[in-house]
């Protein structure tokens, strides 16, 4: 699928996603609302006829007036007469359950005597709510003399049950939300693996081509010029050498890289001194760092270290990061590894004066088919797999592998052995 189109289906599906969460907030928020209101007055009305029972039962006339005042979740009814508690009780019960507010519901009287709210009872109308806690105080109303209080603890609770449906529906628009989201998350990654993958192709059909073509001038020389010296053709067999075993060496890598992901390949361990193994790795990259003017030195105090590898992987490993430190340099390359004992651990460093690594890229740098912008430098050639590659066989090896880098200056490659593994003599 087209970039734009992917693009276009992101924006319009953000949109959509906008909207409905908009709309569902605010369908769930007007809904609550209107059920509020609906309790309200059911309430209302339900009281409204338990104090006009009480006015028949006293023979006296209500007030005209704020006969219900509310504050917060407490009613409180002015009947303009003194009130029988137990008579009030079974009125309120009575009506509420008459008007399906089946809900816990509490009631006090105004007691003249001492000036205080005398608790009678909580009554709980709906056999789903058994856990209730009294309130310890309800609001006294100083404008009235004769009344009584009604408070509902469980008024909240009772709503979301009433609203269960909306609710369920609400959550099910949710989880396909959740589900478009991933959806989206799923092209977008998918795309990212793709434009990998055609990077990829397109380097290592570049690294492929070079050899190849150099193979091929080569063997039409030979095949043409019979008649040519032995030092001509011997220079030619050497670059059909030479280029066959670069090409094969880019094979391998990407074989090596399909071992690690199918869990194919086996680490073959055994005792090495990583102190003369570095030494003769130093011996054998000198010549590329000869041909460039650079540096490659070791630095350590330590005579030997024993520790537990696959001599091939390990020196692949740093092969791998030298190859960096070359490809990723500016300047005159002036490359130290330093190994050294750190807190009964084997630290190995290798440090570079290259053009470093953006802080925003060291989070990415270990991943497949990933590569760091070079800016200046054009002509860096690879597949992204190399430092994938050394993650995954310091992984195996229970290694840890660290980066430090800062742009402009170099990047250091940590390797940490850990004590068990290694046998270190000063």
């Amino acid at each position: 699928m087209p970039n734009q189109s992917i693009k276009l289906i992101l924006i319009l599906g953000s949109l959509a996603i906008c909207g409905v969460m908009l709309f569902q907030s605010f369908w769930l928020i007007e809904t609550w609302r209107i059920k509020n209101d609906e309790f309200d007055n059911m309430v209302i009305r339900s009281l409204r006829q338990v104090a006009v029972k009480i006015a028949d039962v006293n023979k006296t006339e209500l007030p005209k007036s704020n006969l219900i005042q509310k504050r917060s979740s407490n009613y409180a009814v002015n009947v303009n007469s003194a009130i029988d508690a137990n008579i009030l009780e079974d009125f309120l019960i009575r009506t509420f359950d008459e008007a399906s507010l089946n809900t816990v519901f509490e009631y006090a009287v105004y007691d003249c005597a001492n000036d205080q709210l005398a608790y009678h009872n909580l009554c709980n109308l709906s056999t789903g709510q058994d856990n209730f806690i009294r309130s310890e105080n309800l609001p006294k109303f100083d404008d009235l003399i004769y009344y009584f209080v009604v408070s509902f603890p469980k008024r909240d609770s009772y709503l979301i049950n009433d609203l269960r449906s909306n609710i369920i529906f609400s959550l099910i628009t949710i989880l396909a939300v959740l589900m478009f989201m991933y959806a989206v998350w799923v092209i977008l990654r998918q795309q990212k693996l793709t434009d990998l993958q055609k990077d990829f192709i397109n380097n290592m059909t570049h690294e492929f081509k070079t050899p190849i073509s150099s193979i091929k001038i080569a063997s039409d020389v030979i095949i043409s010029d019979s008649k040519g010296s032995q030092n001509r053709i011997k220079q030619y067999a050497d670059i059909i050498k030479n280029q066959n075993e670069r090409l094969n060496n880019q094979v391998e890598k990407v074989l090596n890289i399909a071992r690690l992901e199918k869990d194919q390949f086996k680490l073959n361990l055994e005792p090495l001194d990583i102190v003369e193994l570095i030494k003769r790795i130093i011996s054998l990259e000198k010549i590329k760092f000869d041909d460039v003017n650079g540096v490659l030195s070791l630095n350590t105090n330590l005579k030997s270290s024993i520790i537990k590898a696959d001599k091939l992987h390990l020196t692949n490993v740093l092969s791998n990061i030298l190859d960096n430190a070359l490809k990723y340099c500016i300047n005159r390359p002036i490359i130290e590894i330093t190994i050294e004992k750190v807190n009964k651990e084997l630290h190995l460093s290798i440090n570079d004066n290259g053009i470093g690594i953006k802080k925003e890229n060291l989070k990415k740098i270990f991943e497949k088919f990933y590569r760091v912008s070079t800016g200046n430098i054009h002509d860096v050639k690879g597949f992204g797999l190399g430092l994938f590659y050394v993650k995954n066989i310091c992984d195996a090896h229970n290694w840890k592998i660290d980066i430090k880098s800062e742009e402009s200056i170099g990047t250091s490659f940590i390797i940490i052995f850990p004590e068990n593994r290694t046998k270190i003599n000063n």
